[in-house]
């Protein structure tokens, strides 16, 4: 699990109960997933096509420090799929789970394109 993004609970994050609002949680998330998935897949236009159950464990506080992990796990034809865990990142106590993501690579017409990707790449080593 790569944890590459850190976010800063602030006060314009909370809910009424002075957590973190799930739904700004999962936009950093999906966020995330796309930044990943346009560094594997080489290719800017991607979509989000699928995101399973969504397990929340911990509600993190103002102040808190979060990390948001990505993991390929599977290959596609024209897709990718990701897990995805966050955590707190002084404790490293788990904040969520979601154990598929799907992004869809696509073309310039907009439909879904092969992206003939089978196994992570850093851009370091596309780079030797």
């Amino acid at each position: 699990m790569n944890f590459h993004t850190r976010k800063w609970v602030k006060p314009e994050d909370l809910n009424p109960n002075g957590t973190l609002f799930g739904g700004t949680l999962l936009a950093w998330i999906d966020e995330e997933a796309a930044l990943y998935t346009v560094v594997q897949l080489e290719n800017k236009h991607i979509v989000t096509k699928f995101i399973s159950e969504i397990n929340f464990i911990d509600a993190p506080q103002q102040g808190d420090i979060i990390e948001i992990g990505m993991e390929a796990i599977h290959f596609g034809k024209s897709s990718i799929t990701l897990r995805c865990e966050v955590r707190n990142k002084i404790t490293r106590k788990e904040i969520l789970t979601i154990d598929k993501i799907v992004m869809v690579n696509l073309g310039a017409d907009g439909l879904p394109k092969p992206h003939g990707k089978t196994k992570i790449e850093f851009v370091k080593d596309r780079l030797n």
